[in-house]
């Protein structure tokens, strides 16, 4: 059965990584690229998550005291059997567990994924083969750029200031338009011409044939005309 694809937020939320090694570290620093507040706890910390800043280090051995008030774990000690155990514990105490490389004590699995900005893109082959979510992940890569990340930003700003009543068919048209126009020009069109764009699609609103005028002269062609509805 394939894993469910969840996206959660985790910031100034507290996770709890138990081991202190070089897994450990890198699945601290990805908790903590999501903002989570991230504990440690190890007998044997390495340097570099104890120098991660905002990250707390309980260095001892993990304890099931250590699951209060936690929201997600990550067993990444290099002892199984002690994987094992906390994946018990977690699972008891209904709190997701990440065992690293033991498919079979994990509730959730890391994806392979890229981030820019707000966007992120997630690959998984459910546990199965970290080759082919690695491949997915670098096919993705051209598209995921910094400024899809700064689209995405500037368009979030404008869907904030077209939420009136009516505006919901502009409000679409005007962020694919400008997705689009952004992508073909390599940056983040400026107030004019999204003024502008604003001005056509309302001149264009007059009658059926300025507004398929408009939508011809901008590029904009509605997601999913002339297709199957795509899921969102």
């Amino acid at each position: 059965m394939s894993y469910f694809p969840m996206f959660i937020e985790l910031k100034d939320r507290p996770c709890l990584v138990a081991g202190g090694g070089k897994i450990a570290r890198r699945k601290a620093e990805t908790l903590r690229d999501y903002g989570a507040r991230v504990t440690v706890a190890a007998p044997d910390v390495l340097p570099e998550i104890r120098a991660m800043e905002g990250v707390i280090c309980l260095e001892k051995q993990f304890d099931q005291s250590d699951l209060a008030g936690q929201v997600l774990v990550v067993a990444a000690t290099d002892d199984p059997e002690q994987n094992h155990r906390i994946s018990q514990a977690c699972r008891e105490a209904g709190i997701p567990v990440n065992a690293v490389d033991q498919k079979e004590d994990c509730s959730f699995i890391f994806p392979a994924y890229l981030k820019e900005g707000e966007v992120v893109a997630a690959f998984s082959s459910g546990g199965q083969s970290p080759v082919v979510a690695q491949y997915l992940k670098e096919q993705m890569r051209p598209v995921m750029t910094p400024l899809l990340g700064e689209l995405a930003e500037a368009l979030a700003c404008l869907r904030n200031a077209l939420k009136q009543p009516g505006m919901e068919d502009m409000r679409k048209k005007l962020c694919q338009e400008i997705l689009e126009r952004g992508l073909d020009m390599g940056g983040v069109p400026g107030a004019e011409q999204v003024g502008e764009m604003i001005k056509k699609m309302q001149e264009g609103g007059n009658n059926d044939g300025k507004n398929e005028k408009a939508e011809s002269e901008s590029g904009y062609a509605e997601p999913g005309a002339g297709k199957s509805p795509a899921g969102g």
